[in-house]
């Protein structure tokens, strides 16, 4: 019957396949028009990871298989058949719960591979880069109208709580179980992660034909579109000799382009099963081809433009390429043919646009020549692969470089992309390029043909969010690895966002300008960000029932201005009234007699049209009723007067109460001669002052005030006597804490040299245990507990030295003893002896000193006892036997004697005998006489008088 096309989402030529290697996939499943049995699906796996790791695989949030790749060593894992695939009509317009997710630790290849008797398809994931929140819908017209044939739009949640919109679609398009155009212009549904929705219609209605192409899809959180035909005929004229399953994973509009680089599949030109379907999302698009100035078309949203495929250029032996430029952004899908001459082996690819910033490499496409089907390939599988590239780069492949005859090829109406053309792969292929590259494959057995796409469409930098939905928490994140990043917000840089991550504080149109080698610099479409619904709760105290309390909406940290007509009442309160102003926007609360709690929720929203903050309140009212109490505050009084402090009279308000104080309660209820400031009220006492308290919630009481003094600090002078310093006789050091000034208990004492220093606190005494100071004043301040304060006087008297008149030097005989006496007139007595006595006796000659106490001070007196000077004999003059002794020193009249007993005043001795005679001698004092011994000589009376010096004379 039908020749089987698979379609391996990896190529620019025959079955589509697009992929992209990344952590997360997504699979959105699809509607079946008919089997033909034997159906085999299983997912291909590989990446280019050296270090194996776990790829896992849910359906509807649960584990159904976990595979180990690694680098050369791909794995499939076989689905079953309901996971994807509705084959009866309930299974399409209705929440269901197929599709595929798959995680992994590290980046890696996905494609979703099925077939059955004579078809089949790949879809290949593009990752993260496949999921977003607007899509168009695409398939190929169904040129056949036959209820063999379908269109098929299926779409996958990746969160809960994901509400989509399917609109701009034709009336006349009639979906399965009876839904139209007319009956439903549009349709909304909610999906939860994991569950699922298929758009799907015959081709045997007339309006399904092309009715759906282009149909807007905006969904509010991310979700995974597959779009295309299980089994269609795109032939553009009969006879239609077969159909084919022709089907490719979409992307979000922030994903497109508008240049474009079309390699021809398999087929001949004609009969028209090569070619393309450009669906435009804006309205103006000029669609152009092969650099021709003239537009071949012009597009509206969502309309679309067949491409034939007489717009191929040959541009090498069998190699034809063509070139496609907007003027903005599109949707191209490429129509192709797995085999020549055979209009039956029919493909259907998603085209990324030509972008600089598409990564350098292609590691790994893991079994090419892979499909599951339930025969061998007989022939063997024929595969080619094709690469587009920037101009000038080298390629290799396998580690291999390419050879002339492999290209590169010029591609016409661009100067800056080549294409190769390489037969014969097989198995794993790696591409590298020195620029960005992209590579597809075409493959066929016989009646059998595939083909599919790689692509780097994280290269082409989209903003996602990472975490979060909305401010506070919401991250957003763009592709990392380009050289310099710029975040903006509403269009301005914002300082400092120069990381491929930012976290918004604030809503608004989040753009990147990113930067990478000689590429021209891009910006990134604009990702709004929104303010969460702030949710707050705040209390309120009423005073009393009965009484209507206005609540004015005001926003808790956004600066917007809340909207009058955006406040509503989400919960009424159970014991009260509320209502709302449309016009102000002010609610109005009144609570029920006998409440004492109640509680109510309202929501309000601000004035910015694009970026809306809310907040939803929820009030809890306490009926507390404001009483106040009488008090007192006392003060320090100086002259009869003192100086309040009356914001500290605790009267019982909260703290967060206005107070305002008044001199009577007549001027309270005027409100006039308010006391300002009330901290610093000058009165005399007693008096009274009136506080008037107004809550944070409205509520007023009045209460008094008592002002009294403080009992004043009594003071008196003292006087302290303090004995005199040894080295300075005419001070004292004085302790002047000793001084009784005061008998207010407890208090604190500071002491000044002058009253005017103990006035200005200059000067302090420190410290004032030890203050040296002659005869005079000081001054000492004394402070109570409360801070009042006095001033006493302390004189000061310097006790002098005592010393005693009677205690005298003396003079005594050397070996002589006296007594001192130091008069009876003191306390105690300390000798240098040792003594405590008034009088010592038998005192010798020497230095001597005393310590005495009178009236708690001690004087220390010295005295000496001199020896008297002792005479001496200075010679002795002998004539004869008379000697004449001649004395000196003492103290004249001197006595003389020269046999120790009796004495004389002359100090001539006469009649002496001859031989040794002793002389004594004493002065006045009688001290101890000082005696000396001579010799009188013995004569012979002999003279020899004659002249020769010897004997001449009579001695």
């Amino acid at each position: 019957m039908k020749k089987i096309l698979l379609v391996l989402i990896l190529s620019f030529f025959s079955i589509s396949i697009w992929a992209q290697k990344d952590t997360d996939h997504w699979f959105a499943p699809m509607a079946g028009s008919l089997t033909n049995g034997n159906p085999k699906q299983a997912l291909f796996l590989s990446t280019d990871s050296t270090v194996p790791f776990p790829v896992t695989i849910y359906n509807n949030n649960i584990v159904i298989g976990t595979v180990t790749i690694s680098k050369g060593s791909p794995q499939t894992f076989d689905v079953p058949l309901n996971m994807m695939l509705g084959q009866n009509a309930s299974d399409a317009m209705s929440v269901k719960t197929r599709g595929l997710y798959l995680h992994g630790d590290l980046p890696f290849f996905a494609t979703y591979r099925f077939s059955e008797t004579n078809h089949g398809e790949i879809l290949t994931s593009k990752g993260k880069a496949g999921i977003g929140t607007k899509f168009y819908a695409v398939y190929a017209p169904l040129m056949n109208n036959t209820n063999t044939l379908n269109f098929t739009c299926g779409i996958l949640a990746t969160e809960d709580n994901t509400q989509i919109k399917v609109s701009g679609y034709e009336m006349t398009t009639w979906f399965y179980n009876n839904f139209n155009g007319l009956t439903h212009p549009t349709i909304t549904i909610t999906l939860n992660k994991g569950q699922s929705y298929i758009f799907a219609g015959y081709a045997n209605k007339p309006g399904n034909k092309d009715g759906f192409i282009g149909a807007k899809i905006e969904a509010t959180k991310p979700v995974s579109i597959t779009n295309g035909n299980f089994r269609g005929q795109f032939g553009l004229t009969p006879p239609y000799n077969g159909e084919d399953i022709i089907m490719d994973q979409s992307v979000p509009v922030e994903r497109l382009g508008n240049e474009f680089v079309l390699i021809k599949g398999m087929g001949n030109l004609l009969p028209e099963i090569e070619g393309a379907i450009i669906v435009a999302t804006e309205n103006n698009t000029e669609i152009k081809l092969n650099n021709n100035p003239v537009p071949v078309a012009t597009l509206n949203e969502g309309e679309y433009y067949r491409v034939s495929a007489m717009n191929y250029i040959v541009n090498g032996p069998s190699h034809l390429n063509m070139y496609i430029k907007s003027s903005k952004n599109v949707y191209v899908y490429q129509l192709l043919s797995g085999t020549q001459d055979n209009d039956a082996t029919e493909g259907f690819n998603y085209m990324p646009p030509l972008n600089c910033f598409l990564p350098k490499t292609i590691d790994e496409i893991g079994k090419i020549g892979e499909m599951p089907y339930s025969t061998a390939f007989n022939p063997p599988l024929f595969v080619k692969l094709n690469i587009l590239t920037q101009t000038g780069a080298a390629v290799l492949v396998n580690n291999m470089p390419t050879t002339a005859a492999q290209g590169p090829f010029p591609v016409t109406g661009t100067p800056d992309w080549v294409s190769y053309s390489i037969p014969n792969i097989s198995g794993n292929v790696t591409v590298t390029s020195t620029k960005a590259v992209t590579a597809g494959i075409a493959g066929g057995s016989g009646n059998l043909g595939y083909g599919g796409y790689f692509a780097g469409f994280d290269s082409v930098p989209v903003i996602k969010k990472t975490t979060g939905e909305c401010i506070p928490g919401i991250v957003l994140e763009v592709q990392g690895g380009f050289a310099q990043y710029q975040w903006n917000l509403n269009g301005n840089p914002i300082p400092g966002a120069n990381l491929n991550t930012y976290t918004p504080t604030q809503g608004g149109s989040y753009t990147v300008s990113i930067t990478e080698g000689t590429c021209v610099p891009l910006t990134t479409y604009p990702y709004k960000v929104y303010s969460c619904l702030a949710n707050t709760v705040k209390p309120l105290n009423i005073c009393a029932t009965g009484v209507p309390i206005a609540i004015t909406p005001t926003f808790t940290n956004s600066a917007q201005i809340p909207v009058p007509a955006t406040v509503q009442i989400i919960t009424p309160p159970a014991n009260g009234t509320l209502a709302v102003n449309p016009a102000t926007g002010i609610l109005t609360y009144t609570a029920n007699a006998g409440t004492t709690t109640d509680t109510f929720t309202y929501k309000f929203c601000g004035n910015d049209p694009d970026f809306t903050d809310c907040e939803q309140v929820k009030v809890n009212i306490t009926v507390v009723p404001l009483v106040l109490t009488d008090t007192t505050i006392s003060a320090c009084g100086v002259n009869g007067i003192g100086i309040f402090d009356l914001t500290a009279a605790n009267v019982g308000a909260p703290l967060t109460a206005v107070k305002k104080y008044y001199p009577t309660l007549a001027d309270l209820n005027a409100n006039t001669a308010e006391i300002i400031p009330a901290n610093a009220y000058s009165s005399a006492v007693p008096a009274t002052v009136f506080v008037k308290v107004t809550t944070a919630d409205g509520c007023t009481e009045n209460a008094k005030i008592t002002l009294q003094f403080f009992p004043r600090v009594v003071v008196m002078d003292a006087v302290l006597n303090g004995c005199f310093n040894e080295n300075n006789p005419n001070t004292a050091t004085f302790d002047l804490t000793a001084a009784n000034v005061t008998t207010t208990i407890p208090s604190t004492r500071t002491y000044f040299p002058t009253l005017l220093d103990a006035t200005n606190g200059t000067n302090e005494i420190i410290p004032a245990t030890a203050y040296v100071s002659p005869n005079g004043f000081v001054y000492v301040k004394i402070t109570s507990i409360n801070g009042c304060f006095n001033f006493a006087k302390i004189t000061l008297n310097v006790i002098p030295p005592k010393p005693s008149s009677t205690l005298i030097d003396q003079m005594i005989c050397p070996d002589g003893f006296t007594k001192l006496d130091a008069g009876p007139d003191y306390n105690s007595y300390l000798w240098s002896t040792g003594a405590t006595t008034q009088v010592i006796q038998n005192v010798p000659v020497g230095d001597y000193w005393v310590i005495l106490e009178f009236n708690g001070c001690k004087t220390k007196q010295f005295v000496k006892v001199h020896p008297f000077p002792l005479p001496k004999i200075k010679k002795i003059n002998v004539s004869n036997n008379t000697a004449t002794v001649i004395a000196e020193g003492g103290t004249a009249p001197y006595q003389y004697s020269n046999d120790g007993f009796f004495w004389q005043d002359s100090n001539v001795f006469k009649n002496l005998p001859r031989g040794k005679n002793t002389f004594y001698i004493k002065d006045i004092n009688d001290c101890a006489p000082v005696q000396t011994q001579i010799t009188v000589p013995n004569l012979v009376n002999a003279i020899t008088p004659n002249g020769d010096g010897r004997n001449d004379t009579l001695d």
